[in-house]
């Protein structure tokens, strides 16, 4: 079952949903809560000519990644970071956020920035029971426009489903959380354990 504002805003105000800095309630709409683009990005190298093969090691596959990930990028608060179509890089939310064990995220783009050919999040919307950190976007943009993306402009939205139960598992105590408690940017960790 969704959450509605007012249970999110009582999670929050139990200190079961943490979210930091803290947000204003207006913010909190119907069953979401609106979140804020960061600063900092990750592009792709141009030279799309390296294959990589995902079945390989964390190393070998660390190699590759390396040489198609550029540095990450700061941008000003009062400039925009540019993406041009067709185009994959990587954001993070200004809110860091802290779920329990019985509550499961979801991301969703806003649909006024979707009309303009922008891909928030390519597949990885749900944010795990047990998650705590700033929250890495992918966008791609599918339109023909160049798109500026602003820091701290409204980006994206986070809804939230209880459990059945607490999670046994929650992403905080798992051996593999590559991305738990992550501040910024994070490229991919794939085939890491």
């Amino acid at each position: 079952m969704r959450l509605c504002d007012k249970d999110i805003e009582k999670l929050i105000d139990d200190n079961q949903l943490i979210i930091y800095p803290s947000i204003d309630r207006n913010l909190i709409n119907g069953a979401a809560i609106d979140i804020h683009l960061g600063k900092e990005f990750c592009t792709f190298s141009d030279n799309y000519t390296q294959c990589v093969d995902l079945s390989k090691s964390r190393e070998e596959v660390g190699v590759y990644l390396n040489k198609l990930m550029n540095k990450k990028i700061i941008i000003d608060e009062d400039k925009c970071f540019f993406l041009k179509p067709g185009c994959l890089v990587l954001g993070v939310t200004v809110e860091n956020i802290e779920i329990p064990r019985n509550i499961v995220g979801w991301l969703d783009g806003r649909s006024s920035l979707a009309r303009l050919g922008l891909m928030v999040h390519i597949t990885s919307h749900r944010i795990d029971p047990g998650w705590k950190g700033n929250i890495v976007l992918e966008f791609f943009n599918i339109s023909k426009l160049i798109l500026g993306l602003k820091p701290g402009m409204l980006i994206a939205s986070i809804s939230f489903e209880i459990l059945s139960g607490p999670a046994l598992r929650p992403y905080n105590v798992r051996y593999n959380a590559k991305y738990f408690n992550q501040t910024g940017v994070e490229p991919s960790k794939i085939n890491q354990d």
